[in-house]
Formats: structure tokens, C-alpha cells, sequence
């Protein structure tokens, strides 16, 4: 393959822009915003259920509640009734004797339900703070997951934006290297992650290795336009003023 010396140049300059850009996409990937809110997003759910099973139980008690209102207020309503009808002193004296064992037998039921009721509304209390704490413990996560995620995005969009400036300069060298030789560039690059090394002090910039002294004198012999490569790793050797050929 020939390609002009200028042109075998670019390609290190292209080389070096794909570096860049490969770093920045990994600042991107690995941004430490990003790996708190995927540990918070996990936890996310958790706390959620927490407050549905906490208001779920507190709507439950609230209902008994309600119920043992209900069934207290039906004892008084009928011991009430039943001290209006004594105190009228209307009936036989069995009958209002009745009435007299009726109450205190309504007053010990009272007593008995009142004591369900406040048993009741003592759960409910404890529910009540264990659903506000629910409630604030996934208000406070959702406020630092916001936060994180603002600043993930904000940090995002500078580098985004430093990726794209990157990919612009390199577009323009693209349209400098002829397409066979950046078919062959971009093939090495995605086999080995670089497609093309300087040769520095007669070693392989990409492989680090240095020369044997028959490839340099190959190297040495080709034509200034011949495209050459490294033995070792195969990437595109780029000469240079400190190739040491």
C-alpha cells in the first residue's frame, strides 16, 4: 500500500485524537455520580415498599379504630338509654332491676372495649411515625438522587461536549487519509485498540518492542510512500525524525 509521508503523519494525529476520545468515553462510563445513583436506584424500591407497607398499615388500624369507636359508642348509646329508662322509674321493680345488672354489665363491656380502643390507637401512633419515617427516609433519598443525577449530567455535558469538539478535528483529518488507509488503520484499531505507532529510537511505539536489525534495514530500504508495519504487533509504523533508521 502508498501513502504520502504527510499523509502516514495524519494518521498518527488521528491516532492520538481516538486515544482522547476513548478516554473521554470512559470518563463518561465511569463517572462516580453514575455508580452512587446505580447503587441508590437499587435501593430505590426497597424504600418505596416500606412506604406503601407502612400506610397500608396505618389506613388498616385506622379502620380498627374506627370500628372500636364505633363499638364503644354503641355500649354508651344503649347504657344511656338504658339510665334514662331507671331514672324514670317506668316498669316493675324486676324489670327496673334488670335494667340496674344491665348497666353495670354495659359499664364492664365499656371498660373492656375502651382498653381495645386505646390498645388500638397505640398501634396506630407507632404506625403513624413509622410511616412518617418511611415517608422521609425515601424523600431524603430521592433529594440526594436528584442532586447526583444533576451533577452526573452536568459533568456528562462537558465532556460530551469536549468528546464532540475531539471528533470534530478528527472528521477533519479523516477526509485527509485516502480510504483504503484508514479502512486499514480502523481494522488494526479495532483488533488491538490502536491502529497506528510512530517508530521512535528504532522501537514500535505501539508495542514498545524494539526492532531487530533486519526489519529496520527493511524499513530502512522501503520507499518513503510504502506503508509499513510492525512485525510484532502489526500496527502501521509512522517514521519519523527519531526513528533512528
Amino acid at each position: 500500500m502508498k501513502a504520502s509521508p504527510q499523509m502516514q503523519a495524519r494518521l498518527l494525529e488521528l491516532q492520538e485524537l481516538d486515544t482522547r476520545i476513548a478516554q473521554l468515553e470512559h470518563r463518561l462510563a465511569s463517572l462516580p455520580e453514575q455508580i452512587d445513583i446505580t447503587r441508590m436506584e437499587r435501593e430505590q424500591p426497597a424504600l418505596e415498599a416500606d412506604v406503601v407497607r407502612t400506610s397500608t398499615e396505618v389506613s388498616d388500624l385506622e379502620r380498627e379504630v374506627g370500628k372500636a369507636e364505633s363499638a364503644v359508642q354503641l355500649v354508651r348509646d344503649r347504657a344511656a338509654r338504658d339510665q334514662e329508662r331507671l331514672d324514670a322509674g317506668s316498669g316493675t321493680a324486676k324489670s327496673l332491676q334488670g335494667l340496674q345488672h344491665e348497666l353495670e354489665s354495659l359499664a364492664r363491656r365499656q371498660g373492656v372495649l375502651e382498653d381495645a380502643e386505646l390498645e388500638v390507637m397505640e398501634r396506630l401512633e407507632q404506625a403513624q411515625a413509622g410511616q412518617e419515617a418511611a415517608t422521609a427516609a425515601q424523600q431524603k433519598h430521592e433529594g440526594r438522587l436528584a442532586e447526583l443525577r444533576a451533577a452526573r449530567d452536568e459533568k456528562a455535558a462537558t465532556i460530551g461536549a469536549e468528546r464532540d469538539e475531539v471528533a470534530a478535528g478528527r472528521a477533519a483529518i479523516v477526509a485527509d487519509v485516502s480510504a483504503e488507509l484508514l479502512a486499514l488503520y480502523e481494522r488494526l484499531r479495532a483488533h488491538s485498540g490502536s491502529g497506528a505507532a510512530p517508530l521512535q529510537q528504532r522501537r514500535c511505539g505501539g508495542c514498545r518492542l524494539e526492532l531487530n536489525t533486519v526489519d529496520l534495514n527493511r524499513i530502512k530500504a522501503a520507499a518513503e510512500d510504502e506503508v509499513v508495519r510492525c512485525e510484532e504487533c502489526g500496527r502501521i509504523l509512522v517514521r519519523t525524525a527519531e526513528s533512528g533508521l
